[in-house]
């Protein structure tokens, strides 16, 4: 096969196992973070391929999907390996993979080009509109309150403590989504991610305006 047609049966994979997914991991955030890779491919010269095949395969063991349980080299390895691509490979991509993750990378730079480019592809889904959409979904989908006033944010030190938050939705933004503008490795994504910022500090304005019935 060529890679044309790898990119095709993975897509077809990725779709067929996170179509039904519920909490904002589904196959249509992957098609945004991999049309986002595209966007960011354009200046970055780096090997697009390793690109698309991680940023399609990135969530589909992701811990939040599996009990808290990360399962990406348990079903990346065997569907790669079944596409006859070499070990080395795999071992690549399971590499970028396990670099995009925000709770497990987030004061660490990602190792490679590649990884970089993944990583900011899928963080801008977190963040503006999307984002926002994305954060109220997981939120509900926890069972998380929307907001409360006497639970303040926490700035997670641990990979462990981030995970087992159970904090109010509206914490996320302080927890995560305004640290992102400020974490993004390409040009292009730097500046995507100044607009989505922007929005989402009003959408924040808002909020707190119409909580407080100023609005």
């Amino acid at each position: 096969m060529n890679q044309e047609e790898i990119l095709l049966k993975t897509s077809q994979y990725v779709q067929q196992q996170l179509e039904n997914e519920g909490s904002g991991h589904d196959w249509w955030h992957i098609k945004r973070v991999y049309r986002n890779a595209e966007l960011i491919l354009q200046s970055e010269p780096c090997d697009h391929f390793q690109v698309k095949m991680a940023v399609l395969l990135h969530d589909i063991g992701d811990y939040k999907l599996h009990n808290g349980v990360d399962k990406t080299r348990e079903l990346v390895y065997p569907f790669l390996s079944s596409l006859n691509l070499e070990g080395s490979f795999i071992e690549d991509i399971l590499s970028i993979i396990k670099q995009i993750s925000f709770s497990s990378n987030k004061n660490t730079k990602p190792s490679s080009i590649e990884a970089m480019v993944a990583q900011d592809a899928d963080r801008l889904d977190a963040i503006g509109a999307i984002g926002i959409a994305r954060t109220f979904q997981y939120g509900g989908h926890k069972g998380h309150p929307l907001y409360d006033p006497k639970i303040p944010p926490i700035l997670h030190h641990s990979t462990d403590s981030y995970k087992k938050s159970t904090a109010p939705t509206l914490n996320h933004f302080y927890e995560k989504l305004l640290l992102i503008k400020d974490l993004m490795n390409t040009q292009t994504a730097k500046s995507i991610a100044q607009q989505r910022h922007k929005f989402m500090e009003t959408f924040l304005t808002q909020f707190y305006d119409e909580w407080e019935g100023k609005k």
